[in-house]
């Protein structure tokens, strides 16, 4: 089992930018994967980045794409997401995740960190 902290959420106002951090702890190296996703009020979770653990092939939501940048530190076992041109539909609480080899899909995940985008 993997532990996962996020970190770097609050209000910003539109077209501003942040910075999320995911420190991971426990069986990391058991980790294929990292991913971002985000969860706006009445609204399903949504995929926002991903990750691999050699830091190949990010990939992002289109709504995102150019806006998002997902980039690892392994020294620090920390996974970040930074957020420029921020708009307010980008307003939601954002998870990290992280898929182990062999689950087929992300297995654990982090508590969640508030990001708000006020217009």
């Amino acid at each position: 089992q993997v532990q996962l902290v996020e970190s770097g959420g609050g209000l910003v106002q539109a077209g501003g930018s942040l910075r999320l951090s995911c420190s991971a702890s426990g069986r990391t190296f058991d980790v294929y994967k990292m991913g971002w996703f985000r969860q706006a009020p009445g609204k399903d979770r949504d995929f926002v980045a991903t990750i691999t653990q050699s830091g190949d092939s990010p990939d992002y939501a289109d709504s995102v794409k150019g806006r998002f940048t997902i980039s690892r530190d392994s020294a620090k076992s920390t996974v970040y997401l930074q957020m420029n041109s921020l708009k307010p539909e980008d307003t939601a609480i954002y998870y990290c995740a992280a898929c182990s080899y062999g689950a087929g899909n992300y297995n654990d995940w982090g508590q969640g960190t508030q990001v708000t985008v006020s217009s």
